[in-house]
């Protein structure tokens, strides 16, 4: 007999007992949506690995540990997609959805990197992406945050908490970038050896770092709320309202930094102490100036992506594991 071949870890086979559960929670996200006037767009799972690069950010986890690239006959480097967004975008320019348009997309499909699997983390994953571009004030903003609290009432979800912050723009986080990198010079003793290399490139991203033996010197960096331009310290207070306005509840999280270098002004997540270290279930913000990095014309856009494998669990443990939905 010959030897069983085993599944690839951190790649999880979704089981006819569970598919249900899935499909029942993906229906009501589909109808939530349309009802906002979200349309679903599809993209490839393999993209240019300049694609990521170029937006994700050279100096992130993501593309510097984590993605999974390979050079095709051709020679050229191309990427199982490690997050949505990007190639969101790279669709849109590409089919020219933004000329003299603006765009509400979602869409949903596996994702791809090489982390440590753990509960509520895998190497093959599951998204489901919201999009806004071509819409520039808070509202929008706004109404992606309201979304996902629609969503957690559907699915009588309540142990969840939205953390927010705003980026400013890239001039106000250059300043920001300095004043960073002056603190953790001053502090390098302190920094391990990834904060280290990353301190001369982008020492925001040591921010994001989770080394508890670092979680000192991090809490007394300069906050980047002291360093926001004018527009986007209104655009994030108009955005505060409106949340306030619609009875959602928040925490200002001038940490929150997001491991993404394309955002920009908003960014949030959602977060639930039921996940054991997985603590984010959806994440998102603005990212204004992608559209154009990527060749497009300057398109404001804000979005959102949710892991439908931590959904799935806090929904069960948030209904006592309940196979089908109540």
């Amino acid at each position: 007999m010959s030897a069983q071949i085993q599944p690839i870890r951190g790649m999880a086979d979704l089981l006819p007992a569970d598919s249900g559960t899935w499909q029942q929670i993906e229906d009501r996200l589909r109808a939530l949506l349309e009802a906002y006037g979200y349309q679903e767009l599809r993209v490839p799972v393999v993209e240019r690995t300049e694609l990521f690069k170029r937006s994700i950010g050279e100096v992130t986890d993501i593309v510097e540990k984590e993605m999974y690239s390979f050079e095709d006959r051709n020679g050229t480097s191309l990427t199982l997609r490690p997050e949505g967004t990007a190639g969101v975008v790279r669709a849109c320019i590409s089919n020219g959805l933004l000329h003299n348009q603006r765009q509400k997309v979602w869409f949903t499909g596996p994702m791809f990197r090489y982390e440590k699997p753990q509960k509520g983390r895998y190497r093959q994953f599951y998204q489901f992406d919201v999009e806004a571009l071509g819409f520039e004030g808070p509202d929008v903003d706004a109404e992606l945050i309201i979304i996902t609290q629609r969503i957690w009432q559907l699915l009588g979800i309540d142990a969840v908490t939205l953390e927010l912050n705003s980026l400013g723009t890239p001039e106000s986080r250059r300043h920001y970038r300095d004043a960073l990198t002056g603190y953790f010079t001053a502090n390098e003793a302190q920094l391990d050896e990834d904060s280290r290399r990353r301190l001369g490139r982008n020492p925001m991203r040591i921010l994001d770092s989770k080394n508890p033996a670092m979680r000192e010197v991090i809490e007394a960096a300069p906050v980047i709320t002291d360093y926001l331009d004018d527009e986007s310290a209104e655009h994030f207070a108009l955005l505060r309202a409106l949340l306030d306005d619609a009875g959602i509840a928040y925490r200002l999280n001038p940490r929150l930094v997001r491991g993404l270098d394309y955002y920009t002004r908003t960014v949030f997540e959602w977060v639930t102490d039921r996940l054991g270290a997985q603590s984010a279930v959806c994440s998102g913000g603005r990212y204004d100036g992608l559209v154009e990095q990527l060749g497009g014309r300057s398109t404001p856009a804000v979005g959102w992506a949710m892991g439908l494998e931590r959904l799935v669990e806090l929904y069960r443990l948030s209904n006592g594991d309940a196979g089908g939905l109540v």
